[in-house]
């Protein structure tokens, strides 16, 4: 019998090693898998690569992890505002690597890995620092620079409801980066508010199916 339900957060995460990949869900607070974070936190992994959209916002969810100083390196796409000041810390005291990526850029890399694209070209940051390094190319007039996918060993996300086989809904906004997330990466840990029977959600509702969805762990047991 099929059935994805972990016991706990921290059986969820349990094997989620140093050097990982980890993609995290979330636009800001929407979305973000704040229990996993923490379980992620407890759990103790480091040299950790994070792929967000943001970089955390005052204390608490990823700004906590960051301020572990466990996270390596970030790829993301808005890594400062108002509140990001556990980031901006870091950085500054070169205590952080950071990839930045445009946000669309960003969702596209996640989207292609899941895909199994080899690359895309956008014509996203061309003429920039952003397009250093990277191969461009001139297409029906303009031009574009060619960007890989991501890959993940981890996504950890945050889903309204889930099932055995680890089929998941989700809640308005906080859909967000989840879906791609789950087929980028390896393992994908799903945090759900409710965990129902076979059967109860509906299959036109079905956002992720339970195929890209390894482990599912209700955020309050």
């Amino acid at each position: 019998m099929i059935n994805k339900i972990s016991e706990s957060l921290q059986t969820a995460i349990a094997d989620v090693h140093d050097g990982a990949t980890v993609m995290i869900g979330g636009f800001g607070n929407a979305g973000m898998p704040s229990a996993l974070i923490d379980a992620l936190i407890a759990q103790g992994a480091r040299d950790l690569t994070i792929v967000n959209n943001n970089a955390g916002n005052g204390e608490t969810g990823l700004a906590a992890l960051l301020k572990t100083k466990r996270v390596r390196k970030i790829i993301c796409s808005f890594p400062r505002q108002a509140d990001s000041q556990v980031f901006d810390a870091l950085y500054r005291a070169g205590e952080i690597e950071l990839e930045l990526t445009p946000q669309g850029n960003l969702a596209e890399r996640i989207r292609a890995a899941g895909a199994g694209i080899g690359g895309f070209f956008s014509p996203t940051g061309y003429g920039t620092m952003l397009a250093q390094g990277k191969e461009t190319r001139l297409i029906n007039g303009r031009q574009y620079v060619l960007e890989s996918p991501i890959h993940a060993d981890f996504a950890l996300i945050k889903a309204h409801r889930g099932d055995r086989w680890g089929n998941l809904v989700y809640r308005k906004t906080a859909r967000n980066f989840g879906p791609i997330m789950a087929m980028a990466a390896k393992c994908t840990i799903a945090q759900v508010s409710e965990v129902v029977e076979l059967g109860q959600l509906d299959p036109e509702n079905i956002v992720t199916p339970g195929i890209f969805v390894q482990r599912v762990v209700r955020e309050a047991l």
